[in-house]
């Protein structure tokens, strides 16, 4: 398994390795955030590398995650998403 921190973000799925992985919420902190823990659906040989995908949602009170506009990134075309938090 995996734990991740995350702060008021709604996760819906969580594939590893392209399987769908169980996920459940800790208990909330008030300024660390929520662990999120994840189940990896097949026990994983050593060495062998895991990629973790996460569906989720993040809100405008997720201090975790900041966007930066197209017009404040340096091409200006894409928004660009970044951790505070890591």
């Amino acid at each position: 398994s995996q734990v991740l921190d995350t702060k008021d973000v709604q996760v819906f799925k969580v594939t590893v390795n392209g399987q769908d992985a169980q996920f459940a919420f800790g208990e909330k902190h008030s300024f660390k955030g929520t662990p999120l823990e994840i189940t990896f659906p097949n026990e994983l040989r050593r060495g062998q590398e895991a990629i973790v995908e996460i569906s989720f949602e993040s809100s405008p009170q997720s201090s975790a995650l900041q966007w930066f506009t197209p017009e404040q990134t340096s091409g200006k075309k894409h928004p660009f998403l970044f951790s505070q938090c890591q």
